[in-house]
């Protein structure tokens, strides 16, 4: 339980996974039922860009910092629209003061009728994140392993919704619990949307889980992938991607029309890239 995401919040890996995320959660606004929201690995829900970590690291700066000193094209710019409105609602207008992690996003995007479960298992993280909601009648904060609430809380009551995993991979292994995640989400809560963070370093280990993955049983499953430089060897995290099981219908296409841009917008050398995976689709 060392990982502490204030070293990294706001990062290029956060950009794609926290923007993916908003328009998931445009998407499931659109209907006036309710949903709800189950994040296995929460963090704090809020980074105080000024604290020692975000200083100490920098690399909010190469990531959200990039992208609000930009002028993106129409199309990123329509595609970054709920995230940049999450930002705006937690920071109380344009300054970049705070950078919301999942909890924040989605509430900030969320409305009366709809429900979270944010689940810390890091007690110092767990007690911040309870801190945070306590006036939130819609929030609910657990605290135990994250892989467990997956299987604890599906099916939500609501019956739609989205799953959020995002483990610290700090433990040999976690690849394999992401995979009986994905079963675990598929069996329970077959209709709902799921989304799990990954880090690219192994590619062939990646290639693996996503096949793994496929292997639940998802009719729509798509996987966003992203790396600011070549993937591979030592140092800093080069690249990320998001597995997204009953996605938006849209959520491919468009993501796929913009990622060129976000890519050199995000790129750290010419080894940038990017993908859109379809490993299952209807039909």
């Amino acid at each position: 339980m060392n990982y502490r995401h204030a070293f990294h919040a706001g990062n290029f890996a956060d950009v794609l996974k926290h923007a993916v995320l908003a328009r998931i959660l445009a998407y499931l606004g659109r209907k006036d039922a309710g949903y709800r929201v189950i994040d296995s690995h929460a963090g704090i829900g809020l980074y105080d860009l000024a604290a020692d970590e975000a200083l100490r690291t920098g690399e909010w700066r190469g990531g959200v910092g990039r992208v609000r000193a930009a002028r993106p094209s129409p199309a990123l710019g329509d595609w970054l629209a709920p995230w940049l409105s999450a930002l705006r609602a937690v920071n109380g207008g344009d300054d970049l003061l705070v950078y919301p992690g999942s909890p924040a996003i989605a509430t900030a995007l969320g409305r009366l009728q709809d429900r979270y479960h944010f689940n810390e298992l890091h007690p110092q993280d767990a007690a911040t994140l309870t801190a945070l909601y306590a006036g939130d009648r819609r929030v609910r904060v657990g605290s135990e392993d994250g892989y467990v609430t997956v299987r604890a809380q599906l099916p939500p009551r609501e019956r739609r919704g989205l799953v959020i995993v995002d483990p610290p991979f700090e433990e040999a292994g976690e690849f394999d619990r992401l995979t009986r995640a994905v079963h675990d989400a598929r069996k329970r809560f077959a209709t709902g949307c799921l989304m799990i963070w990954y880090p690219i370093k192994d590619v062939a280990a990646v290639d693996a889980f996503l096949a793994g993955a496929a292997g639940a049983g998802y009719p729509r499953l798509i996987a966003i992938e992203q790396w600011v430089r070549q993937p591979g060897g030592d140092g800093p995290l080069a690249g990320a991607g998001v597995l997204v099981a009953n996605p938006p219908f849209t959520l491919a296409d468009e993501t796929e029309a913009i990622l060129p841009e976000l890519t050199r917008l995000l790129a750290e050398d010419d080894g940038a890239g990017g993908r859109v995976l379809r490993l299952a689709e209807d039909g």
